[in-house]
């Protein structure tokens, strides 16, 4: 059985002549050999594979190129040890080792949520981070094989987007589902069955254990860990979407016959976030949360009898921060209040945090917030709200300018923070002091086309060959619209140099 050693032995030649380009093809193989054994119901080899993966030099290059050139690279788990050079990359491939394995507790720490709650977080050591990344690979190929056609969150080539087009398809139409029930998990991560996850997760069980029952350290304290999966670790999406994997199995076998009775049922996930819809309060209240709340239960999993609500379409819903509603007949997806509010707060509190700072570093802070926030909004009827968002934005920029200079007319401020470019006035404008012939100029949303997008199939596979050709021409043609985006000059906007 060839576990690939071949490709580049880390004690002998290093980390820098690794040739990524041949590992990446050769896990992609495996994973396609994963998917089709799934498919055809082949535990036994399945099991093989992952086997194979796991142990291959390939899995465990690309687990550690993962874990150390991502965003937390540089925040270490309880033992403080990050891998920053490569010497301390190449041992590390050779230290992820299944025999003698014991994960280290997490590093506890909290972070902001809404209403002035906060979100636990657990932050693996970095050994145990790659392991999840080498045993990611293992099982993602099953989970996408048999995921929910209408899932959405944490899945590789799907996004919010996809889901919000699918809450159009469900709910656009005059015939449509008028009723929709919006489900809340209460503390979905920290609630799972370990039991159920051991189970019924087809991966290493003796691994998933340890992992499950490591703990977690807070102000020196270690504490264990008696359910759910920890938010933070690599492989823990990829645990929760398989424990609620099987929802819309679940209800079709409820309601067989659903489309010839026209009970108009749907379901749209993202992650532990989804919406069922119906033709009545009534059934969705008396025939479907029943279903809901018994395949949940199963999991050690319970709906939130605070947030989980039925509401008339006309009313209108939140869901991934957009608001969808009927209005007339016609439904329109927006920016929900919440969402637009904690945008606005956010470049509020960056522009107050900066009262000192040069402008120049103020709009290279603010730009990618301000465009960031645009894209995720671009899918739906936004241009409105791009417009006030940029009005509220300069509001907040002029009084930053005219604190900065309290003994200045306002007609100098003008001249010496907003410039004229084109037809367009008022543009918060600095020169780049690197090359004084560049100037920067602040986003503005309301220069962000509004496109729809296009749905990704249900069925599509991201590790099936079958698929190939598919992603690649869906790929291809997001690239296209990328570049014209990016080539696009906005109407009297200031071209840089």
């Amino acid at each position: 059985m060839n576990t690939d050693l071949s490709v580049c032995a880390p004690s002998a030649q290093g980390w820098a002549v690794i040739n990524w380009s041949q590992v990446q093809r050769r896990v992609k193989k495996l994973q396609a050999r994963i998917v089709k054994a799934t498919q055809g119901g082949k535990l036994g080899k399945v099991k093989a594979l992952q086997w194979l993966l796991t142990h291959s030099f390939s899995g465990k290059a690309l687990a550690v190129k993962r874990v150390s050139g991502n965003r937390g690279k540089n925040t270490p788990g309880v033992d403080k040890v990050i891998w920053g050079t490569p010497k301390a990359k190449t041992n590390a491939i050779a230290s992820l080792q299944r025999r003698g394995y014991k994960p280290l507790p997490l590093r506890r720490v909290f972070i902001p949520k809404k209403k002035v709650k906060t979100r636990p977080l657990g932050i693996p050591v970095m050994k145990d981070r790659a392991m999840q990344a080498l045993y990611l690979p293992a099982l993602e190929p099953i989970a996408e094989t048999t995921a929910d056609q209408h899932s959405y969150g944490f899945r590789p080539e799907r996004s919010t987007a996809d889901a919000g087009e699918q809450c159009f398809a469900c709910l656009a139409k005059g015939n449509n589902a008028q009723w929709v029930l919006e489900a809340d998990i209460k503390a979905c991560f920290d609630t799972i069955s370990h039991e159920w996850l051991i189970d019924n997760i087809p991966v290493d069980k003796t691994i998933l254990q340890k992992w499950l029952k490591t703990g977690f350290v807070y102000q020196k304290q270690l504490f264990p860990t008696e359910s759910g999966t920890p938010q933070g670790g690599i492989i823990s999406p990829v645990l929760a979407n398989m424990t609620l994997d099987g929802l819309e199995h679940a209800l079709a076998t409820a309601f067989p016959q659903a489309k010839r009775k026209g009970l108009k049922m749907n379901m749209v996930r993202y992650c532990d976030d989804f919406i069922v819809t119906g033709h009545s309060k009534e059934w969705l209240e008396q025939k479907v949360m029943p279903v809901l709340v018994t395949f949940l239960e199963k999991r050690g999993l319970t709906l939130s009898p605070e947030k989980t609500r039925i509401t008339h379409i006309t009313e209108g819903f939140d869901f991934l921060g957009w608001n969808i509603r009927k209005y007339r007949g016609k439904l329109l997806m927006k920016p929900s209040k919440a969402n637009i509010k904690t945008h606005l707060s956010r470049v509020r509190e960056i522009i107050k945090a900066n009262k000192t700072a040069k402008q120049m570093n103020l709009i290279e802070q603010l730009n990618p917030i301000l465009r960031g926030w645009a894209n995720y909004h671009r899918h739906i009827v936004a241009k409105q709200t791009f417009s006030w968002i940029d009005s509220q934005v300069w509001s907040a920029l002029w009084q930053w300018a005219k604190r900065r200079h309290p003994h200045k007319s306002a007609r100098w401020v003008k001249a010496k923070y907003f410039k004229t470019r084109g037809d367009r006035d008022w543009m918060f404008t600095a020169i780049d002091e690197s090359n004084k012939h560049k100037m920067h100029s602040l986003v503005l949303e309301a220069d962000t086309p509004i496109r729809r997008h296009i749905k990704i199939k249900g069925m599509a596979n991201p590790h099936d060959p079958a698929w190939k050709q598919y992603f690649e021409a869906r790929r291809n043609k997001q690239r296209t619209k990328l570049t014209l985006r990016c080539c696009r000059v906005p109407k009297g906007a200031f071209a840089e140099a």
